[in-house]
């Protein structure tokens, strides 16, 4: 157990921050999931921005890389260009 007071609120503040981080990181995942599984163009071009904002947000607070969110955001607008 910490043994300092500064130590155990860092325990009390890591576990509030990985339990945001985690739904944060899945609701972005489960938005990813469902515009790659769209067919129509116009609700998939309605998504792209929604998702591209998680993924600033996510990049920004260290939750993912950023090239890692660069990559998502490049790999869903081709798709989205992709359909007819």
């Amino acid at each position: 157990m910490a043994n300092h007071k500064s130590a155990e609120k860092r325990i009390r503040s890591n576990d509030s921050k990985r339990v945001r981080n985690r739904y944060q990181a899945k609701t972005t995942r489960n938005l990813l999931k469902e515009l790659r599984g769209t067919k129509d163009k116009s609700t998939a071009a309605t998504l792209v921005p929604e998702l591209s904002a998680m993924l600033d947000r996510l990049a920004k607070k260290n939750v993912i890389h950023k090239n890692k969110a660069a990559n998502l955001k490049s790999s869903i607008q081709k798709h989205v260009n992709s359909l007819a």
